[in-house]
């Protein structure tokens, strides 16, 4: 009964996400303010039943409701109570439910702003935010309905059907229980970022369709919609460096981005909203790109549809791809009408789109933007080849060719050491015009002190010439980067009379998105270390050994001291963990490692859990890969030695932070919003 009713409050949520699209649309096409408004209350309406639809669902998870089939699929009696919650995304239909809650918290918060002086989109933001929603609702209630329940004929147990007649309802002893690779504290938080970060870029996408459709092409909608860009932008990072850790710790492969098609069907509208994010700052300070921020932000949403299909559809092997489903064709066919109408309202509007001033250096800041936008769209088109590649190659051959990470890797290098390149170019540069002179001037102290750097790197490293290149550009961005800061803080401590810190705390809360975005390129800059670390100087063997033991790799020696195995009934796991001592290349005791290997008895599969000692130097990383309590010949470790692994990790801490402190809000700022809103309020009133 209460999946029933689950089910009848989740078709309400979809009527009531039609309505309000269509009573949007219709009151603003008759210019009827109360249909407008009953339209925005109904948007706000969908959120507290998605809320009691997910609320149920949790329930059914928490109390092994075996009998409702998602239920059955993805949790299990062994499992905790934290991990049947987190099951609710854990399968497709409860993903699926998952986003649309996500979607109608989002378009609620933007709903229940204040619309005084920005009226004229509310209709439009409702309608297309509401047509998105509708659309992943539509996806619950044909196709995957999280509450449908499993039903036993006469034949026998048919757990895919709605009830057939001469039937009743049947309910599993136990359930198959999640996939191990989810069973990880990873999946509290990995897979909620990422879906925020996908829902948050529909906002500035409803804003940008909402300009076009009103002709409003100034760059209101930008300043509307900048926080929530922000916000986007730092939950789909938090989301792609958390699946990077989560990959690293229970895959077991010692690695964190393996170029797997759904990593990359997430990565591509990070970089996108990338591009945009720089890009708009064009549009603000020049009055230019306007056209080109509009293609971003329309790529963003539909690369951001196109994940999600990517993951749903069944079309690609990965691990972190749900089962082939129906609902494939249906958001390939959304996908094309989104992009299709919104390609088609730029084109309507590509006059009143021309840009205000014209580019007139080629070095100026706006130019060197522009260029860092285009090499972004460079490695975005190098992945989107990649990924559909197997499937143009299974339609003309019949069979599915997949393109591995060395096609990535060499692929993407240039492009990525180039956009280094203007990160550390960049920050020099002035708005209008630039000279290689005054570049030089700016540009030469970090130079000679990335060069001394490289140096010593060289003398005491390493000789690779693409190694020593990559920490060259590390070392300038870096030194770049905080000779701005030092600038900055050294001017306002001889004007304000300040101390240095003072001066340096002061600088970052009055200017929050340019030293956010310093401090932004300052992590990266830490994440490339570490990726240029694991990448270039990474070690790897693997040995069968016996008790007491040894193997040696990369001056460390790994002596096997023991190994046990046993069932743990409750939690429905046997565990074999062996433990293993480090020592280093002077004999010194480094510490001992626990790997383990984690066989589950519902889902009859197995999970790696490496041993792990980690150094700002190198992390020791060591696999379990084989034992058998009568085997004569030992245990199969697999070893590997990654270098500087360890600051790609401190680096995507102090990525997250910048971005926090380039999306805080900010008084001035909002203040000048406010003086801009006034502007058009009044010109508008003088036309």
């Amino acid at each position: 009964m209460i999946a029933d009713f689950g089910y009848g409050v989740l078709v309400v949520s979809f009527l009531t996400a039609l309505y309000s699209v269509f009573a949007a649309i219709y009151g603003e096409l008759k210019k009827l303010p109360n249909m407008v408004e009953s339209a925005r209350r109904a948007m706000l309406l969908t959120w507290p039943l998605l809320t009691l639809t997910a609320g149920i669902l949790i329930y059914l998870l928490v109390n092994d409701h075996y009998e409702v089939q998602f239920v059955y699929e993805v949790t299990s009696l062994s499992m905790p109570t934290y991990l049947k919650v987190t099951a609710w995304w854990g399968g497709q239909a409860g993903s699926l439910l998952f986003w649309s809650w996500l979607m109608s918290a989002f378009t609620s918060l933007v709903t229940f702003k204040k619309w005084d002086r920005d009226r004229e989109f509310l209709p439009w933001v409702i309608a297309v935010a509401g047509i998105t929603l509708a659309f992943f609702l539509g996806m619950n209630v044909v196709f995957e309905n999280p509450f449908r329940q499993l039903y036993q004929t006469f034949e026998g147990i048919n757990p895919y059907t709605f009830q057939p007649a001469d039937s009743i309802l049947f309910t599993p002893a136990d359930g198959r229980g999640l996939n191990p690779l989810l069973r990880h504290p990873g999946m509290v938080i990995h897979p909620p970022m990422l879906y925020l970060g996908f829902v948050s870029f529909v906002i500035p996408f409803a804003f940008a369709m909402a300009a076009l459709i009103t002709g409003r092409t100034d760059d209101r909608w930008i300043r509307l919609t900048r926080r929530w860009t922000l916000w986007a932008w730092l939950f789909l990072s938090a989301g792609l460096v958390l699946g990077g850790r989560w990959a690293y710790d229970v895959l077991g492969w010692g690695g964190y981005w393996g170029w797997d098609p759904v990593e990359i069907a997430a990565f591509m509208p990070w970089l996108t909203g990338t591009a945009f994010l720089h890009s708009v700052m064009i549009q603000e300070k020049r009055g230019m790109l306007k056209q080109w921020n509009m293609i971003l932000i329309v790529l963003t949403y539909d690369l951001v549809i196109f994940g999600t299909f990517l993951t749903r559809s069944g079309v690609l092997s990965s691990v972190h791809a749900f089962a082939e489903s129906a609902i494939g064709p249906l958001f390939f066919v959304f996908i094309g009408f989104t992009l299709i109408t919104s390609i088609a309202l730029i084109i309507h509007r590509w006059d009143s789109l021309k840009s205000e001033t014209k580019m007139t250096s080629l070095l100026s800041r706006e130019a060197l933007f522009l260029l860092n936008n285009l090499l972004f769209i460079g490695i975005l088109v190098v992945c989107f080849w990649g990924v559909i590649y197997p499937l143009i190659s299974e339609l003309f051959t019949g069979q599915k060719v997949t393109v591995g990470p060395p096609f990535y890797e060499r692929a993407t290098g240039p492009l990525w050491a180039s956009l280094m390149l203007l990160m550390g170019i960049a920050p020099l540069s002035a708005w209008g015009h630039s000279t290689v002179k005054t570049l030089g001037r700016a540009i030469w102290k970090p130079t000679v002190g990335a060069v001394i750097i490289t140096s010593v790197i060289y003398a005491t490293y390493t000789q690779k010439i693409i190694a020593l290149i990559s920490f060259f550009l590390i070392a300038l961005v870096i030194l770049v980067t905080i000779y701005e800061y030092w600038r900055g803080a050294h001017a306002r401590q001889r004007s304000q009379g300040e101390n240095f810190f003072a001066a340096f705390w002061n600088l970052t809360g009055r200017n929050r998105r340019r030293y956010g975005g310093y401090i932004i390129h300052l992590s990266m800059m830490l994440m490339a270390i570490g990726i240029v670390g694991i990448e270039m100087f990474q070690v790897e063997t693997q040995g069968t050994i016996a008790v007491g033991d040894s193997i040696n790799i990369s001056g460390y020696t790994i002596k096997y001291k023991e190994v046990a195995s046993w069932d743990d009934n409750p939690s429905g796991v046997n565990y074999t963990r062996a433990v293993v001592e480090i020592y280093g290349e002077d004999g010194a005791y480094l510490g001992n490692l626990k790997p383990r290997k984690d066989f589950y008895f519902d889902s009859q599969q197995n999970m790696t859990i490496p041993g792990q000692l980690a150094s700002l130097k190198d992390e020791v990383y060591v696999l379990l890969i084989n034992w058998e309590p009568i085997s004569p010949v030992g245990t199969t470790f697999k070893i590997f030695v990654n270098p500087l692994v360890n600051w790609l990790w401190m680096g995507s801490f102090l990525f997250i932070v910048g971005i926090i402190i380039a999306a805080w809000p900010d008084k001035d700022t909002e203040l000048a919003v406010v003086r801009s809103s006034k502007q058009v309020r009044q010109a508008s009133a003088a036309d």
